[in-house]
């Protein structure tokens, strides 16, 4: 299992204990976390699972492929260096412990 903590944009933390190999997005829907929509269901085509990485993690989860990039820069209303959609992040063992902010509104 993979441990990953979701903070809202008003402090509130939900913890979620996933399987590795699933998306932080899969995981967010799958337990009901609130400010993750993945209309697109994880197809990396829209950015209504749009996440910012705590500092600490942003290594290991690596940056945004040119496609996600694009997303990014096109459909989120505050993109930071640490943005990333949620589902192309693949939740693996070393990503145990993962905190992840979610923004106020998604796209």
């Amino acid at each position: 299992m993979v441990q990953i903590s979701y903070v809202s944009a008003v402090g509130e933390t939900t913890v979620v204990d996933a399987e590795a190999g699933d998306s932080v997005m899969s995981a967010a829907l799958r337990n009901g976390v609130s400010g993750i929509i993945g209309e697109c269901g994880g197809n990396n085509s829209c950015a209504t699972c749009h996440v910012w990485v705590r500092e600490e993690f942003r290594e290991a989860v690596g940056t945004p492929g040119d496609i996600e990039a694009d997303l990014i820069d096109m459909g989120v209303s505050e993109p930071r260096d640490c943005s990333r959609l949620g589902c192309q992040i693949v939740l693996e063992d070393e990503l145990n412990g993962l905190v992840v902010d979610l923004p106020p509104t998604q796209p």
